[in-house]
Protein backbone atom coordinates (compact mmCIF):
# COMPACT_ATOMS: atom_id res chain seq x y z
CA UNK A 1 0.00 0.00 0.00
CA UNK A 2 1.43 3.82 -0.53
CA UNK A 3 1.75 6.43 1.67
CA UNK A 4 -0.81 8.19 -0.36
CA UNK A 5 -3.48 5.45 0.14
CA UNK A 6 -3.19 4.67 4.19
CA UNK A 7 -5.58 6.50 6.54
CA UNK A 8 -5.21 7.32 9.97
CA UNK A 9 -8.02 4.80 10.24
CA UNK A 10 -6.34 2.03 8.21
CA UNK A 11 -3.62 3.08 10.92
CA UNK A 12 -5.47 2.80 14.17
CA UNK A 13 -7.01 -0.41 12.83
CA UNK A 14 -3.19 -1.88 12.06
CA UNK A 15 -2.19 -0.89 15.82
CA UNK A 16 -5.69 -2.11 17.23
CA UNK A 17 -6.14 1.93 18.88
CA UNK A 18 -8.68 4.36 18.07
CA UNK A 19 -8.26 7.27 15.54
CA UNK A 20 -7.70 9.62 17.98
CA UNK A 21 -5.07 7.67 19.82
CA UNK A 22 -3.32 7.69 16.38
CA UNK A 23 -3.97 11.26 16.13
CA UNK A 24 -2.34 11.85 19.78
CA UNK A 25 1.45 10.08 18.63
CA UNK A 26 1.94 11.82 15.27
CA UNK A 27 1.28 15.09 16.73
CA UNK A 28 3.44 14.44 19.48
CA UNK A 29 1.25 13.44 22.75
CA UNK A 30 2.80 12.36 25.68
CA UNK A 31 -0.53 11.11 26.50
CA UNK A 32 -0.44 7.58 25.01
CA UNK A 33 0.80 4.59 26.87
CA UNK A 34 4.14 3.06 26.09
CA UNK A 35 2.20 -0.07 24.25
CA UNK A 36 0.06 2.14 22.35
CA UNK A 37 3.06 4.27 21.18
CA UNK A 38 4.95 1.22 19.90
CA UNK A 39 1.93 -0.11 18.01
CA UNK A 40 0.73 2.95 16.42
CA UNK A 41 4.38 3.60 15.25
CA UNK A 42 4.97 -0.05 14.08
CA UNK A 43 1.96 0.33 12.00
CA UNK A 44 3.16 3.34 10.47
CA UNK A 45 5.95 1.86 9.46
CA UNK A 46 4.27 -1.35 7.81
CA UNK A 47 1.90 0.94 5.80
CA UNK A 48 4.02 3.52 4.95
CA UNK A 49 1.76 6.25 6.63
CA UNK A 50 3.49 9.92 6.08
CA UNK A 51 0.62 12.29 5.83
CA UNK A 52 2.48 14.98 7.12
CA UNK A 53 5.84 16.36 8.63
CA UNK A 54 4.97 15.57 11.70
CA UNK A 55 4.41 11.81 11.30
CA UNK A 56 7.83 11.26 8.83
CA UNK A 57 9.66 12.66 11.97
CA UNK A 58 7.56 9.69 13.78
CA UNK A 59 8.92 7.05 11.63
CA UNK A 60 12.15 8.53 11.30
CA UNK A 61 12.85 9.50 14.58
CA UNK A 62 14.08 12.79 13.28
CA UNK A 63 13.19 15.92 12.34
CA UNK A 64 16.37 17.33 11.06
CA UNK A 65 15.29 20.69 12.23
CA UNK A 66 17.45 22.52 15.22
CA UNK A 67 16.00 25.23 17.21
CA UNK A 68 17.94 28.80 18.29
CA UNK A 69 16.17 29.74 20.96
CA UNK A 70 16.96 33.31 22.25
CA UNK A 71 14.75 34.30 25.53
CA UNK A 72 14.76 37.82 24.68
CA UNK A 73 12.32 39.98 22.68
CA UNK A 74 12.49 40.84 19.11
CA UNK A 75 13.67 44.76 19.58
CA UNK A 76 16.62 43.52 21.49
CA UNK A 77 17.50 40.35 19.20
CA UNK A 78 17.14 42.49 15.81
CA UNK A 79 19.01 45.52 17.19
CA UNK A 80 21.78 43.98 18.45
CA UNK A 81 24.81 43.35 15.84
CA UNK A 82 25.69 39.97 18.63
CA UNK A 83 22.96 37.80 17.40
CA UNK A 84 23.16 38.95 13.62
CA UNK A 85 26.90 36.98 13.85
CA UNK A 86 25.61 34.49 15.91
CA UNK A 87 23.09 33.20 13.96
CA UNK A 88 25.60 33.25 10.66
CA UNK A 89 27.96 30.97 12.34
CA UNK A 90 25.16 28.72 12.90
CA UNK A 91 24.10 28.84 9.33
CA UNK A 92 27.71 28.42 7.92
CA UNK A 93 27.76 25.53 10.25
CA UNK A 94 24.31 24.20 9.22
CA UNK A 95 25.41 24.46 5.48
CA UNK A 96 26.85 21.57 4.68
CA UNK A 97 24.35 19.14 7.33
CA UNK A 98 21.17 18.69 6.44
CA UNK A 99 19.15 20.24 9.44
CA UNK A 100 17.62 23.22 9.12
CA UNK A 101 17.17 26.19 11.46
CA UNK A 102 14.28 27.38 13.72
CA UNK A 103 14.60 30.31 15.57
CA UNK A 104 12.16 30.90 18.55
CA UNK A 105 12.62 34.60 20.11
CA UNK A 106 10.84 34.92 23.42
CA UNK A 107 11.56 36.59 26.63
CA UNK A 108 8.92 34.62 28.47
CA UNK A 109 6.56 31.35 27.38
CA UNK A 110 3.28 32.26 28.22
CA UNK A 111 1.24 28.68 27.48
CA UNK A 112 4.32 26.79 27.09
CA UNK A 113 3.75 27.38 23.62
CA UNK A 114 7.66 26.97 22.28
CA UNK A 115 8.40 24.25 25.08
CA UNK A 116 5.74 22.07 24.14
CA UNK A 117 6.56 22.40 20.53
CA UNK A 118 10.24 21.19 21.72
CA UNK A 119 9.33 18.89 24.03
CA UNK A 120 6.83 17.03 21.93
CA UNK A 121 9.00 16.50 18.91
CA UNK A 122 9.52 19.86 16.70
CA UNK A 123 13.14 19.65 16.62
CA UNK A 124 15.85 17.42 17.40
CA UNK A 125 17.57 19.38 19.32
CA UNK A 126 18.50 23.17 20.52
CA UNK A 127 20.90 25.98 20.93
CA UNK A 128 20.29 28.44 23.69
CA UNK A 129 22.09 32.22 23.69
CA UNK A 130 21.32 35.27 26.34
CA UNK A 131 19.42 33.22 28.99
CA UNK A 132 18.05 35.02 32.43
CA UNK A 133 18.47 33.52 35.85
CA UNK A 134 14.25 34.25 35.38
CA UNK A 135 14.06 31.89 32.44
CA UNK A 136 12.74 28.32 33.56
CA UNK A 137 11.03 27.58 30.55
CA UNK A 138 14.91 27.11 29.39
CA UNK A 139 15.56 24.62 32.46
CA UNK A 140 12.41 22.47 30.54
CA UNK A 141 13.66 22.27 27.02
CA UNK A 142 16.84 21.15 28.36
CA UNK A 143 15.50 18.37 30.15
CA UNK A 144 13.40 17.51 27.21
CA UNK A 145 16.29 17.28 23.76
CA UNK A 146 20.29 17.96 23.42
CA UNK A 147 21.37 21.25 23.89
CA UNK A 148 23.95 23.25 23.67
CA UNK A 149 24.33 26.87 25.33
CA UNK A 150 25.92 29.73 24.40
CA UNK A 151 27.30 30.84 27.46
CA UNK A 152 27.42 29.13 30.88
CA UNK A 153 23.29 28.60 32.00
CA UNK A 154 22.40 30.04 35.14
CA UNK A 155 21.75 26.35 36.57
CA UNK A 156 25.01 24.27 35.31
CA UNK A 157 25.09 20.86 35.19
CA UNK A 158 27.27 18.44 34.94
CA UNK A 159 25.63 16.95 31.74
CA UNK A 160 25.58 20.53 29.84
CA UNK A 161 27.46 21.47 26.55
CA UNK A 162 28.39 25.16 26.81
CA UNK A 163 30.23 27.47 24.26
CA UNK A 164 31.37 30.53 26.36
CA UNK A 165 34.94 33.58 26.43
CA UNK A 166 36.25 33.65 29.60
CA UNK A 167 34.32 36.67 30.38
CA UNK A 168 36.20 37.54 34.00
CA UNK A 169 39.34 37.72 32.16
CA UNK A 170 38.19 39.61 29.01
CA UNK A 171 36.72 42.54 31.65
CA UNK A 172 39.69 42.48 33.72
CA UNK A 173 41.94 43.24 30.56
CA UNK A 174 39.55 45.86 29.09
CA UNK A 175 39.80 47.51 32.67
CA UNK A 176 43.96 46.80 33.16
CA UNK A 177 44.26 48.94 29.82
CA UNK A 178 42.34 52.02 30.95
CA UNK A 179 44.93 51.64 34.08
CA UNK A 180 47.80 51.04 31.98
CA UNK A 181 46.93 54.79 30.07
CA UNK A 182 47.08 56.02 33.29
CA UNK A 183 43.15 56.88 34.80
CA UNK A 184 42.08 56.14 38.18
CA UNK A 185 38.26 57.23 38.29
CA UNK A 186 36.79 54.11 36.56
CA UNK A 187 33.44 53.22 36.20
CA UNK A 188 31.68 50.37 34.64
CA UNK A 189 28.11 50.20 33.05
CA UNK A 190 26.84 46.52 33.62
CA UNK A 191 24.50 44.08 31.39
CA UNK A 192 21.62 42.98 32.93
CA UNK A 193 22.90 41.11 36.17
CA UNK A 194 20.01 38.16 35.71
CA UNK A 195 23.06 36.59 33.12
CA UNK A 196 25.78 35.02 34.16
CA UNK A 197 28.11 36.62 31.33
CA UNK A 198 27.11 40.40 33.09
CA UNK A 199 28.04 39.24 36.73
CA UNK A 200 31.31 37.83 35.76
CA UNK A 201 32.35 41.57 33.13
CA UNK A 202 31.78 43.20 37.00
CA UNK A 203 33.74 40.78 38.48
CA UNK A 204 36.77 40.92 35.97
CA UNK A 205 36.36 45.00 35.99
CA UNK A 206 36.46 44.73 40.22
CA UNK A 207 39.53 42.34 40.26
CA UNK A 208 41.34 44.46 37.45
CA UNK A 209 40.66 47.59 40.12
CA UNK A 210 41.30 45.35 43.33
CA UNK A 211 45.01 44.45 42.15
CA UNK A 212 45.69 48.27 41.04
CA UNK A 213 44.57 49.34 45.01
CA UNK A 214 41.59 51.34 43.01
CA UNK A 215 37.88 51.35 43.99
CA UNK A 216 35.20 51.46 41.73
CA UNK A 217 34.03 54.53 40.67
CA UNK A 218 30.76 53.78 39.18
CA UNK A 219 28.51 51.00 38.61
CA UNK A 220 25.48 51.13 36.58
CA UNK A 221 23.14 48.55 35.35
CA UNK A 222 22.09 48.55 32.14
CA UNK A 223 20.31 45.88 29.16
CA UNK A 224 23.09 45.73 26.35
CA UNK A 225 20.94 48.03 24.43
CA UNK A 226 22.34 51.75 23.43
CA UNK A 227 19.71 53.55 24.90
CA UNK A 228 20.04 52.20 28.42
CA UNK A 229 24.05 52.88 28.28
CA UNK A 230 23.24 56.15 27.65
CA UNK A 231 20.81 56.64 30.37
CA UNK A 232 23.39 54.69 32.52
CA UNK A 233 26.06 57.08 31.47
CA UNK A 234 23.58 59.54 32.70
CA UNK A 235 23.17 58.49 35.98
CA UNK A 236 26.98 57.94 36.69
CA UNK A 237 27.78 61.65 35.34
CA UNK A 238 25.01 62.66 38.16
CA UNK A 239 27.47 61.64 40.95
CA UNK A 240 30.38 62.76 39.77
CA UNK A 241 33.02 62.38 36.36
CA UNK A 242 34.93 59.45 35.96
CA UNK A 243 38.11 59.38 33.73
CA UNK A 244 37.45 56.18 32.09
CA UNK A 245 34.69 54.26 31.09
CA UNK A 246 34.15 50.37 30.79
CA UNK A 247 30.66 49.15 29.02
CA UNK A 248 29.95 45.61 28.87
CA UNK A 249 29.00 46.27 25.21
CA UNK A 250 29.78 47.82 22.22
CA UNK A 251 26.19 49.36 21.87
CA UNK A 252 26.03 50.41 25.52
CA UNK A 253 29.52 52.08 24.86
CA UNK A 254 27.63 54.05 21.82
CA UNK A 255 25.27 55.27 24.10
CA UNK A 256 27.59 56.31 27.00
CA UNK A 257 29.78 58.12 24.24
CA UNK A 258 26.90 60.48 23.28
CA UNK A 259 26.00 61.12 26.85
CA UNK A 260 29.00 62.02 27.47
CA UNK A 261 29.59 64.32 24.44
CA UNK A 262 25.92 65.60 25.31
CA UNK A 263 27.65 66.66 28.79
CA UNK A 264 30.37 68.30 27.30
CA UNK A 265 32.69 65.76 27.59
CA UNK A 266 35.40 64.82 25.01
CA UNK A 267 36.59 60.62 24.57
CA UNK A 268 39.10 60.04 25.30
CA UNK A 269 40.35 63.23 26.28
CA UNK A 270 38.37 63.62 29.68
CA UNK A 271 36.71 59.99 29.47
CA UNK A 272 38.44 57.28 28.19
CA UNK A 273 35.71 54.54 26.65
CA UNK A 274 36.15 50.48 26.06
CA UNK A 275 33.35 48.47 25.22
CA UNK A 276 32.68 44.47 24.50
CA UNK A 277 32.08 42.19 21.27
CA UNK A 278 34.11 44.12 18.55
CA UNK A 279 30.83 44.04 16.46
CA UNK A 280 30.10 46.27 14.11
CA UNK A 281 29.13 49.21 16.00
CA UNK A 282 32.63 49.99 17.15
CA UNK A 283 34.00 51.50 13.96
CA UNK A 284 30.26 53.64 13.93
CA UNK A 285 31.55 55.89 17.38
CA UNK A 286 33.33 59.35 16.78
CA UNK A 287 36.28 58.11 17.69
CA UNK A 288 36.24 54.52 16.63
CA UNK A 289 35.82 52.02 19.77
CA UNK A 290 38.73 50.29 22.03
CA UNK A 291 36.88 47.04 22.69
CA UNK A 292 36.95 43.48 23.56
CA UNK A 293 36.60 41.20 20.62
CA UNK A 294 35.25 38.11 20.93
CA UNK A 295 34.40 35.60 18.07
CA UNK A 296 30.52 35.82 18.00
CA UNK A 297 30.63 34.54 14.56
CA UNK A 298 33.00 31.28 16.28
CA UNK A 299 31.09 30.98 18.69
CA UNK A 300 27.30 30.36 16.67
CA UNK A 301 29.68 28.06 14.48
CA UNK A 302 30.93 25.93 17.47
CA UNK A 303 27.68 25.64 18.96
CA UNK A 304 26.57 24.06 16.01
CA UNK A 305 29.15 21.86 15.45
CA UNK A 306 28.84 20.61 18.74
CA UNK A 307 25.30 19.92 18.73
CA UNK A 308 25.68 18.60 15.43
CA UNK A 309 27.94 16.02 17.00
CA UNK A 310 25.57 15.33 19.81
CA UNK A 311 22.99 14.61 17.27
CA UNK A 312 25.31 12.03 15.75
CA UNK A 313 26.40 10.24 18.65
CA UNK A 314 29.97 11.53 18.83
CA UNK A 315 31.28 12.90 21.98
CA UNK A 316 32.68 16.42 22.02
CA UNK A 317 33.74 18.22 24.43
CA UNK A 318 31.33 19.60 27.07
CA UNK A 319 32.90 22.98 27.36
CA UNK A 320 34.21 24.92 24.68
CA UNK A 321 36.33 28.26 25.70
CA UNK A 322 36.73 30.30 22.78
CA UNK A 323 39.83 33.37 23.32
CA UNK A 324 39.41 36.95 23.18
CA UNK A 325 41.54 40.44 22.43
CA UNK A 326 42.00 43.84 23.31
CA UNK A 327 41.62 46.39 20.39
CA UNK A 328 42.74 49.55 20.71
CA UNK A 329 41.12 52.56 18.70
CA UNK A 330 40.94 55.99 19.05
CA UNK A 331 38.34 56.07 22.11
CA UNK A 332 41.29 54.61 24.14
Amino acid sequence: MTASRATIEEVAAAAGVSRSTVSRVVNGSTAVSPEALEAVRRAIDELNYVPNRAARSLASRQTHAIALIVPEDTTRFFGDPFFAAIVAGITGALGGSDYLLNLLIASDDPGDKMTSFVRNGGVDGALIVSHHTSDAYVDRIADAVPVVFGGRPIHRRDSDYVVDVDNVASARLATQHLIDIGRSRIATITGPLTMLAAGDRVQGYRDALADAGLAPFAEEEGDYSESSGAEAARRILAAGTPDALFAASDLMARGAMAALRRAGLRVPDDVAVVGFDDSSVALTTDPPLTTIRQPMYKQGESMAAVLLARLSGGTPERTTMLPTELVVRGSA
